[in-house]
């Protein structure tokens, strides 16, 4: 019995070192990628509308939601240009996405009422509170929309929005591998789907993770607009894998033994770099989506949008930075295809839309160059992104964050022994005496 009690308080000695030092770790890499505003008041770009066109619209909750299933999708059909093209949010305050960029929304549900009311489609991005009363303004007004004949697009875990709702029930639906079982559980009237990047069940389009969402958008727009327009759009953007023969069938995706290097990467990443992410005018919402969400999602870097006031993107929408320099951040990356001045005093400076591709690849390749492959494999699975012809080149694997926890262990361990061996020591003292 006494050789067994040794031995677990010898496991906990080797668990608690690693788990006190890494706990506020987690909680500081997961709060990298939590969105959170001041809540300043800024105004949105005029809005145009032309009566003659469909109105598309992305949704956005108080609470934010993800960078990229936000700014992806809209990129998308603006570029198509038949589309008035909107953000739109329960109120007109700035609106938190993922990894650390704040968009004023173009309009909220009152002012696109006044434009007209339902709108033709909706996209709705997955959002960090689903299922929580703080959506119920997104959830009451989708319901209204769907009512009034909208489309919806879900993409990613926004399905899970759409579905607290309650309008996927009997329908088909997908959402991002990571979450599939989560829904299967939290919504059982909705007939969930693997290995395919979208899903069509008429009235309701959702996409698989994150950048599936792409696929499906355009989808969408060859369903409402054409496949010409689709396509053109693809090629706009420098979208590798458009397919329009329909849905790409994949490989679910499943944790892998590989994938733990993302554990190591929270819990142990302590000297985790810090990116300040310059706001630019003219800037693609692709571009931004790529450094935000790649790092983001990474959970190995942390970003913060950085500039001297709002800017406005390619096609119209409206940011604000967090920062107004780069102090206390450890370089900065500029996204954009167009030559702008850094922020003064701030180096090093990256710029990594300048060569041609889809906006990802050179931050992926940033990825793996200034961490490890494991963790830009990691987050191009994350992203639902295939990379198997995309070179990717640094070190194979974290081995610094790798190794703490294991000399972390060995000190417990040390620890544990040193005390039997003194508490021994004591005993015999006393028999001596």
């Amino acid at each position: 019995m006494r050789t067994f009690l040794r031995a677990v308080v010898l496991v906990l000695a080797a668990v608690a070192l690693p788990a006190a030092l890494g706990a506020p770790a987690v909680f500081d890499a997961l709060a990298l990628n939590e969105p959170r505003t001041d809540g300043a008041s800024q105004s949105p770009a005029p809005v145009e509308h032309d009566p003659a066109k469909p109105t598309a619209v992305v949704v956005v909750g108080d609470n934010g939601a993800v960078v990229s299933d936000t700014l992806a999708p809209y990129e998308i059909l603006a570029t198509t240009g038949a589309f008035n093209v909107y953000t739109v949010a329960s109120e007109t305050h700035p609106v938190p996405l993922t990894g650390g960029l704040d968009l004023v929304p173009d309009l909220t549900f009152a002012e696109l009422d006044e434009m007209g009311g339902a709108a033709d489609l909706v996209v709705v991005p997955a959002m960090p509170d689903v299922g929580r009363p703080t959506t119920r303004p997104v959830t009451d007004w989708l319901e209204a929309q769907a009512n009034g004949g909208a489309l919806l697009l879900s993409i990613c875990n926004g399905a899970a929005v759409v579905a607290s709702a309650g309008l996927l029930d009997g329908h088909r639906a997908t959402a991002h591998w990571l979450r599939l079982d989560d829904w299967e559980g939290t919504y059982p009237a909705v007939d969930w789907e693997r290995g395919t990047r979208y899903v069509d069940d008429g009235e309701v389009v959702s996409t698989a993770g994150i950048l599936s969402g792409i696929d499906g958008t355009l989808h969408v727009v060859d369903r409402l607009i054409g496949a010409d327009a689709a396509a053109d759009a693809a090629r706009a953007i420098e979208w590798p894998h458009f397919d329009p023969d329909g849905a790409a069938p994949m490989e679910q995706a499943e944790l892998a033994t590989s994938d733990a290097v993302v554990a190591f990467n929270t819990a142990f990443g302590w000297d985790r770099p810090r990116i300040g992410v310059q706001l630019t005018d003219g800037v693609g919402e692709i571009e931004l989506a790529s450094v935000f969400d790649t790092y983001g999602q990474s959970l190995a870097v942390g970003t913060v949008a950085v500039g001297d006031g709002p800017v406005r993107s390619r096609h119209g929408l409206t940011f604000v930075p967090r920062a107004d320099s780069g102090v206390g951040l450890d370089r900065l990356v500029v996204p954009g295809t167009t030559e702008h001045d850094a922020v003064p005093g701030m180096e090093p400076v990256q710029y990594p839309h300048h060569r041609a591709g889809f906006a990802f690849d050179a931050v992926l390749q940033d990825l793996a160059r200034t961490t490890d492959v494991a963790t830009a494999e990691w987050t191009a699975k994350v992203l639902e992104y295939p990379i198997d012809g995309l070179a990717l080149e640094g070190e194979a694997w974290p081995w610094a964050e790798t190794l703490r926890p294991l000399a972390l262990a060995l000190v417990g361990v040390l620890v544990a022994l040193g005390a039997f061996a003194l508490l021994r020591a004591r005993k015999n003292a006393r028999r001596r005496n």
